[in-house]
């Protein structure tokens, strides 16, 4: 478990860097509540954008971003409704982005970045 949490934690890191250079700017990491986690939230012009991440060593269970199923979007949609609830701030536009990166042993590392994919 302790080797996935790195792993998850890599990608992460690897996301946000990817999401500044596109000169997105992160609000918050891993904001939990009792109800789940949002991996990032950042923000991009008037767009509030919630960011899944899906990190794998390997595409032989599919890609990562197949792994944002109905149901895990479903869940990021409530906890999106309930951060903005806690926000002073209003935003034009709510955007759910998926982050896919493949962390294959002896290549190089391959970050997709799937913008409004529900």
């Amino acid at each position: 478990m302790a080797r996935n949490l790195e792993l998850g934690a890599l990608g992460e890191d690897m996301a946000v860097e990817h999401l500044a250079g596109r000169g997105m700017t992160v609000l918050a990491r891993n904001w939990r509540c009792r109800y789940g986690e949002v991996d990032v939230i950042a923000e991009a012009g008037d767009a509030v954008v919630f960011v899944e991440v899906k990190t794998r060593t390997g595409r032989g269970h599919g890609t990562p971003a197949e792994a944002v199923t109905y149901a895990k979007q479903a869940r990021i949609r409530k906890l999106a409704a309930l951060w903005l609830r806690e926000q002073p701030r209003g935003w034009r536009h709510v955007r759910f982005d998926v982050v896919a990166v493949v962390l294959a042993p002896g290549c190089a590392p391959d970050l997709t970045h799937l913008e409004a994919v529900f």
